[in-house]
């Protein structure tokens, strides 16, 4: 078997940076890497559902806001495949079937879950609590097993959901034999660039908290977003050293600043360690920071911005870009299906003769 990629995001909002530098970027690279055979891109609504299920038309809605992001960013449909995971039924059963070889302690380990929980405000013995959203890291490795992946592009916050699917598959494997394939994770190469910051300082960027700059940011928004950011609360005046450890700005400047943007934007530094030391001694302002930042994202965004668009001009070719992308995940897990229920003994009506002849020798007739 060759190299099967699959990764996705719950249609739950439009995506930002963070998603970008987390997991969006390598999708580009992987659909650039010719020794991928297949490279799946889905869009998670049925896991969506888990914390939105009183409110559907918000998953419904950003289908189209997520695949307008995807586009954006120059995925090529001719190269990877968008597909709607709630499309695809072969993926609701074997999280049924997985269900089984997963305990409720196990579940409850789960670092992301826990997270995620918090974040929420759940606790396990909330009866708010879904059971949906409960169970998620099952019906991920549902996902993943039912394409084959061998390579899981992520972001570093999902490598515990990663691990407990890699639990799942060793443990399907060992009682019914070798048929699930075995997952590995892809973090993004650029170590610092594992988790974007959110606005405010946070360790993450999220919807859910309001700190976060879109993919399809309009530029008076995104000037008003990053001139507001965090810095240090301690460098009130330009003189006063500042520290760039826990700033925001900093943060976004060690993931997207390079060495040319000085030559374009800000010529009194030749790059980000000069500017960083300034900082750090003290006689560089925020403001001045914040600016230059700016720019660089605003060149970034702007041709997220401008291919969005056309896009947005063609919604018949994006709607027959997912109807054929889904139509092909349902053919691939469909067929892993198949090979599951075989391993399991429950391929019940694959072939009458040998069915009734297992019967005969069961009942001696």
């Amino acid at each position: 078997m060759g190299k099967i990629a699959l990764t996705g995001d719950r249609p739950t909002g439009k995506l930002h940076l963070g998603h970008y530098v987390g997991s969006l970027k390598n999708r580009i690279s992987l659909q650039e890497d010719k020794s991928f055979d297949e490279v799946y891109i889905m869009l998670a609504d049925g896991q969506g559902l888990t914390d939105n299920f009183d409110n559907p038309k918000k998953i419904r809605d950003n289908i189209i806001q997520v695949t307008l992001d995807y586009l954006s960013i120059g995925l090529d449909p001719n190269r990877v495949t968008i597909c709607v995971q709630s499309a695809l039924p072969a993926l609701t059963e074997l999280t049924f079937y997985y269900m089984n070889v997963v305990t409720v302690p196990r579940l409850e380990r789960n670092p992301t879950v826990k997270a995620e929980m918090v974040l929420r405000g759940y606790n396990k013995d909330d009866e708010g609590l879904p059971v949906g959203f409960f169970t998620y890291p099952i019906s991920q490795a549902a996902d993943i097993t039912a394409f084959d992946a061998n390579v899981v592009p992520v972001g570093e916050d999902q490598k515990p959901m990663l691990e407990q699917c890699r639990e799942i598959v060793h443990k399907f494997n060992t009682i019914y034999g070798e048929t699930l394939v075995m997952p590995e994770i892809m973090l993004p190469k650029n170590a610092k660039a594992t988790r974007l910051k959110g606005l405010d300082g946070k360790e993450k960027m999220s919807k859910s908290l309001g700190n976060c700059i879109y993919l399809s940011e309009p530029s008076d928004t995104l000037k008003t977003k990053v001139m507001s950011m965090y810095t240090d609360e301690n460098h009130i005046n330009i003189t006063d050293p500042g520290s760039v450890e826990g700033n925001a700005v900093f943060n976004f400047l060690d993931v997207f600043c390079e060495d040319r943007h000085f030559e374009q934007y800000l010529k009194d530094y030749k790059n980000l360690d000069e500017m960083k030391e300034h900082y750090k001694n003290g006689g560089l302002g925020d403001v001045k920071c914040k600016k230059f930042l700016l720019a660089i994202l605003e060149e970034l965004i702007s041709k997220f911005r401008m291919e969005r668009a056309k896009w947005e001009n063609n919604l018949s070719d994006v709607y027959d870009i997912l109807d054929a992308g889904t139509k092909k995940a349902i053919s691939k897990t469909d067929a892993t299906f198949k090979r599951v229920k075989k391993a399991m003994h429950m391929d019940y009506f694959e072939d009458k003769n040998s069915i009734i002849n297992e019967w005969k020798d069961i009942l001696k007739v």
